[in-house]
């Protein structure tokens, strides 16, 4: 596969076949992966994978946290307070589109939340990677995890396997740190649901629009 169809064919897959991805699999990516361009060399990233027992543990962990109602301050804003249009507009269009797919209506907010809380379960996916960096890094280091993440995901898809990248997971930082054992000097970014993708999922026939070139793109001559 040439990187140009890996990229047309990178997206977010949110129904995962119960089939297990190889140890020796997810290591290889993730080792790959940190080939990605970073400032300074400094690879400000860290990452756990969870896979086997400890993808059941986790589960069952979110499942009893969500169960219970317990709410966590959050890492970090996932998006800016004052989004503004056409940001804000193009956020709300897929979150439609979504719900359209799932056929759940607008104002049917319990199926809402739960299907949100699949976010929790990996969307079924039988393993993951979870990013994390030194508080102490600033924008551009967060722009290097970016790069790493990007990386890690065209290589998933070489390998004919489905990513989502969750940046939910900063809405449960304690809960998830307190599991990977992350230091206390490093916070969580996001985790990464790896698997085999449900092809027959109704939400995995979604396609993100993207802007037209004009809006973005300018040649300066």
């Amino acid at each position: 596969m040439r990187v140009g169809e890996a990229v047309t064919a990178r997206r977010s897959v949110r129904a995962f076949r119960d089939e297990p991805v190889a140890l020796d699999l997810l290591r290889s990516l993730a080792v790959q992966a940190s080939r990605a361009a970073t400032g300074g060399n400094l690879q400000p990233w860290h990452v756990d994978i969870v896979h086997g027992e400890a993808m059941a543990r986790l589960k069952a962990i979110m499942a009893q946290t969500l169960a219970s109602g317990q709410l966590e301050p959050a890492a970090y804003d996932i998006y800016p307070r004052d989004l503004v249009d056409p940001y804000r507009a193009r956020r709300f269009a897929i979150g439609e589109a979504m719900y359209a797919r799932l056929g759940i209506p607008r104002d049917d907010k319990p199926a809402r939340l739960a299907w949100f809380a699949n976010n929790f379960a990996f969307f079924g996916a039988p393993a993951a990677y979870f990013v994390t960096v030194d508080r102490r890094m600033g924008p551009p280091q967060w722009a290097d995890l970016g790069m790493y993440l990007q990386t890690l995901m065209l290589l998933v898809v070489g390998e004919g396997l489905g990513s989502c990248a969750q940046e939910a997971w900063a809405v449960y930082p304690q809960t998830v740190e307190r599991f990977l054992g992350t230091p206390p000097e490093r916070m969580i970014f996001c985790g990464v649901a790896i698997g085999w993708e449900d092809t027959d999922a109704p939400v995995n026939r979604l396609r993100s629009a993207r802007a037209e070139e004009g809006e973005w793109l300018r040649v300066i001559e």
